[in-house]
């Protein structure tokens, strides 16, 4: 009853002003959070991870099973030696996962737009000794210099209203990430609803041999931030991409249907580029 009447006083203020007090609260349960690191297997992978915060709690202090994405990848684009990029790594335990799998000589570049996470993500990656893993604070968009960002635990590109707080945070693209840490393997892309954004700034990533798996934020962002799945699909044409698709609860990926159902709500793609059209 307590939450549903606060809820009822913030939906009653402005969202500008509804915006600063969720960024308020946040804060507070950060800075009252009492901070612990846990040991679990995610995967097949034993890692300690530093909880900071009650949704990183929810969410990291149990067992992981098998990532699908991981699974369907390994061997190929996740192989010793291989660049991944890692955007929206929030906390870094999916870039750790990441960075076992390509082993010391390979990167995994983790990139995330939240202060506060993006400090839990370098302390996981020592707590691991994880050497290959560069944790990059910043937005990936469709261009360079600075976005806003909300305030929330789990972060997201402003939508104009600022209801979750604001805040200015740096802007980098897909492209010019690989100008800097050379062409990837993969992009794990998981930003909360700002897919079309980010694949607009990967024009040159897109025409290389690059595999792209993409949580697609159907009804939780994707629209809000400019974005649809047609838009999003148009970037992985059939005759250039193999596509592969899953819903959260699905252990492998399938085929893609015509008008296929999974569209309709937020859903997984793994597009692996074709091996005629590769180029580097």
């Amino acid at each position: 009853m307590l939450r549903t009447l606060k809820g009822m006083v913030l939906g009653a203020l402005p969202a500008a002003v509804a915006g600063r007090l969720r960024a308020w609260r946040v804060q507070r349960l950060i800075d009252t959070y009492p901070a612990r690191v846990v040991e679990h297997t995610y995967g097949s992978l034993p890692l300690k991870v530093c909880l900071t915060d009650p949704m990183s709690a929810g969410w990291y202090d149990h067992a992981w099973a098998e990532l699908p994405e991981i699974v369907a990848l390994r061997g190929t684009a996740l192989r010793d030696g291989a660049v991944v990029f890692d955007i929206g790594a929030h906390q870094g335990v999916v870039a750790l996962m990441l960075a076992a799998e390509v082993g010391a000589t390979g990167t995994v570049v983790a990139v995330e737009a939240s202060a506060h996470n993006t400090a839990t993500a370098r302390r996981n990656a020592e707590l691991n000794g994880a050497r290959q893993i560069i944790v990059v604070e910043a937005a990936i968009a469709d261009r360079e210099g600075s976005i806003t960002f909300n305030r929330g635990l789990n972060g997201q590109l402003d939508d104009g209203t600022g209801s979750a707080g604001k805040v200015e945070v740096r802007a980098l693209t897909l492209d010019a990430m690989a100008l800097t840490y050379g062409n990837p393997d993969l992009v794990f892309l998981d930003v909360e609803g700002a897919e079309c954004l980010a694949l607009k700034g990967g024009r040159e990533v897109l025409s290389t041999s690059a595999t792209f798996f993409v949580e697609v934020h159907v009804g939780c962002g994707l629209e809000l931030l400019g974005g649809s799945v047609t838009e999003l699909m148009s970037h992985f044409p059939v005759a250039h991409y193999a596509l592969g698709v899953r819903a959260e609860a699905d252990a492998t990926f399938r085929e893609v249907l015509p008008d296929d159902p999974l569209f309709n709500d937020r859903f997984f793609l793994l597009a692996t580029k074709r091996t005629e059209m590769r180029r580097d």
